[in-house]
Parts: structure tokens; C-alpha cells; sequence
């Protein structure tokens, strides 16, 4: 007998924060949506954030210009940025054009096209945060960027000031007011430190994830296992493969951060997509000594954030291809810093968690129509941002797609940009 073909309006693929956000907006729109990922909702990348909704990246993560900062880079001793020379070669066109984006001139004009996001951010989740039952485990606190050396402080108290006009919540912490502030660091590392007030703190990413999809589905949303390579185009729109069913929408979503290219090449598309890998590890703590709030060494580039699992530490930029084997490196000697800052106990996972950033070279992520397809839309390249952006992306394409009016222009974002 043949099997009844599901019905649906719009197939979502990929249930990290942006499918799932993207889904939840889409079901208060009225739209019947099937949402789909080969795994568990925020198991990939939407789990490996270092527990932040970053309200205050106010000013996109450019290249820098600065020729003693890219000589730095150079040397590959970095513990912020590191790259695989091999990976650096073929990313060359991509680090062109990205190092041409962060440019004053031009960097100003994107960050006003991405700021309108920036500025709801929290809004959108806690749109969902009492009914997802995920309350508990945000906290208005903000991060802590701190600072080891003078030089250093000095600077990134010119560089707060200069943000005046976004009207953003800081305090300049000083050594006494940073220990009364974080009791639990070790005395004698670090000289002063920035306390941005606006961003929220996770304490776990992935479960607000999972919360958010179940969410979803307690809404009568449908969350199917699949891979979205059996994604196809007909007559009707397309149609794809699920939980040993086929089923037919109108219209698709590709959310399926860096494996967007993977899907969308298929189509004919192929987007300058670079990866900044990311590690992360827990760790024992004592609960007199756990951080009180996310802790950014600013010179190493890594975080040490309290997670219901332990501390994670998250490192910064590793230059790689999406799947080239995990170099320790980076970790381990972020590890050796931390443990001078603050008492970190064994190391709890088997192995570090590694994940890719997919990141475009204008810094700007993809969201809005496929140029060439009916029916088919994007929304990945989210970069640092993922975790931040999901909900307000979500907002902002269900708007596009219900042609409903919305709180920004989404054009910046479009994919005929390329």
C-alpha cells in the first residue's frame, strides 16, 4: 500500500537555536510547521555557546588593521586566534574579503544593519522563557572582561567610553572592587576589569534549546527526525524524507548553521562560509569559588562561565576546516592561564567539545528568500552570534515569510548579496 504523503506549510531543517526559533515563530504565525534535524534539538553548535545572549556586541567581531595585533596573529601563538597553515591557505580569499569589511567606513555600516538585532535580542527570548520553563537558568547578571596588565585596561576603558552612544551598562572595576565583586579569583593575576551589565547568562545553552523545541511541540508543532539531504523541489514545493514518511510544504527553511552549504550547494548555491572553530571543557568547582558571573580573559580570548555541569571554559578562534581533526592546544593553554585566576578542579568531560562557527566575511549572517527558488529560505551564518541572534532571526524571517510588517530592514541580510 502506498504511504499518505504528510502536509505541512513550511519544513524547517535544523533544530539548533535558529531552526527552532524560526519553527516557534512561524507556529504563532499560524503556519503548520515541520521541524526536522538528524540528531537531538541544540546538541551541535547551539550547544558549545560560552553561556551568553550578548546584548552589548554592539560592534561586529572585525579583522583587525592594527599592524602589531596582526603580527600577532601571524606568529600563531595566539591563544585567542590560532589557525592550521594549511586551512589558512584556502581561506585566503575568505580573510580578504573579511579584512576588507572590517574597515572603519565599512564595518560602521554593517554594524547599524546588524544592531536592530542586537537590540532585541533579549526581548525575543524571553518571549518564550515562562513557557519553556527556562527561568531559571538565564540570569540578568552580565559578563566580565578582565584584564591582567594596566596597558590593557587602560585601553578597553577608551574603547567602553567610545560606545557611549548605544547607551550601554558598564562599570570599571578596578582590583579591590573585581575581588569584591568575583570573591573567588586568585589574588594577584588580574588588574582591573569591564563588567558589561546588559547581556543575560545561560547556564546552559543546550537545554534552552531543547526547551524551546519541546516548546514547540507542546504547541502542536511536529519534530521529526531526518536528514535534510532528501530535501527536494516538485511541482507542489518541496518534499523530503522523515521518520520513514515523505512530506510535501510549500515552502522550506534552511537552518543548518555550518552545514548550510552542504544542502544549499545542491541548489546551485555556494556561500563564502569560513569556520571559527570553537573548544570547550568542564570543570570541578567549589561553590564558594565558581565564577558569579561569565569571566572573558580578554588578552587569551577565553570564557569561564558556571554551567549546571561545572565551569565550562570556551576558547576563542581556531582558523580550521568545518571537520579537520581537534588540536588540544588552544584548551590547554587557556587552562594553565585560568587555573592562575581562578581554582578550577579536574577536568570533567572525556574529551574536548568542539564545534564551528560558520561565519560570512561581512560579518552579517544569511537571512531571507533563496534568489533562484520559490518557496526556499535561508537563515545561517550566524557567527559568534548564534545562541544571541536565534530568537530576534527567527522573528525577523517569519515576518519576511507572512510578508508582515517588521522592526528592521531585512535586505542587509540577503542572500543575493554574494
Amino acid at each position: 500500500m502506498a504511504t499518505a504523503t504528510g502536509q505541512a506549510d513550511v519544513i524547517v531543517l535544523g533544530a539548533g537555536i535558529v531552526g527552532v526559533s524560526v519553527a516557534l515563530h512561524l507556529q504563532e504565525r499560524g503556519r503548520r510547521v515541520l521541524l526536522i534535524d538528524r540528531g537531538e534539538p541544540g546538541a551541535e553548535t547551539s550547544h558549545g555557546n560560552a553561556g551568553l545572549i550578548e546584548r552589548s556586541s554592539v560592534v561586529p567581531y572585525a579583522f583587525p588593521h592594527d599592524l602589531t595585533a596582526l603580527v600577532n596573529l601571524a606568529s600563531n601563538r595566539s591563544i585567542a586566534v590560532r589557525y592550521r597553515p594549511a586551512a589558512l591557505l584556502r581561506m585566503a580569499p575568505w580573510l580578504a574579503r573579511y579584512w576588507w569589511n572590517s574597515a572603519p567606513n565599512r564595518l560602521d555600516k554593517l554594524g547599524r544593519a546588524i544592531l536592530p538585532l542586537i537590540e532585541r535580542c533579549i526581548e525575543e527570548h524571553r518571549r518564550w522563557t515562562q513557557a519553556a520553563g527556562t527561568e531559571a537558568l538565564m540570569r540578568d547578571e552580565g559578563w566580565i572582561e578582565l584584564y591582567r596588565t594596566r596597558q590593557g585596561l587602560d585601553a578597553a576603558t577608551r574603547a567602553a567610553a567610545e560606545l557611549a552612544a548605544y547607551g550601554l551598562s558598564y562599570d570599571l572595576l578596578d582590583e579591590a572592587a573585581l575581588s569584591e565583586r568575583e570573591p573567588g579569583l586568585l589574588a594577584g593575576t588580574v588588574t582591573g576589569a569591564v563588567h558589561w551589565r546588559d547581556p543575560v547568562t545561560v547556564s546552559d545553552p543546550g537545554a534552552v534549546t531543547r526547551a524551546y523545541a519541546a516548546l514547540f511541540v507542546a504547541r502542536g508543532g511536529l519534530l521529526k527526525s531526518a536528514d535534510a539531504a532528501s530535501l527536494r523541489q516538485d511541482s507542489e514545493g518541496w518534499r523530503l524524507s522523515a521518520d520513514g514518511g515523505s512530506w510535501q510544504a510549500p515552502e522550506a527553511v534552511v537552518a543548518l548553521g555550518p552545514w548550510s552549504n552542504d544542502l544549499v550547494e545542491r541548489f546551485g548555491y555556494r556561500f563564502p562560509i569560513g569556520f571559527k572553530r570553537g573548544y570547550h571543557m568542564h570543570y570541578e568547582s567549589a561553590e564558594e569559588t565558581a565564577p558569579r558571573h561569565p569571566l572573558c580573559d580578554a588578552q587569551a580570548g577565553f570564557v569561564l562561565t558556571s554551567m549546571r555541569r561545572g565551569i565550562r571554559l570556551t576558547t576563542g578562534i581556531e582558523l580550521a576546516g568545518r571537520d579537520e581533526p581537534s588540536d588540544s592546544w588552544q584548551l590547554d593553554q587557556a587552562e594553565r592561564i585560568a587555573r592562575r585566576i581562578v581554582p578550577l578542579g579536574r577536568r570533567l568531560d572525556a574529551e574536548p567539545w568542539r564545534g564551528a562557527r560558520p561565519c560570512l566575511p561581512d560579518m552579517l549572517p544569511i537571512i531571507g528568500r533563496a534568489p533562484r527558488h520559490h518557496g526556499l529560505w535561508f537563515a545561517f551564518g550566524h557567527a559568534h552570534h548564534g545562541f544571541t541572534l536565534g530568537p530576534v532571526t527567527g522573528r525577523l524571517l517569519a515576518d519576511a515569510m507572512t510578508k508582515a510588517p517588521s522592526f528592521c530592514d531585512i535586505a542587509p541580510f540577503a542572500a543575493d548579496r554574494f
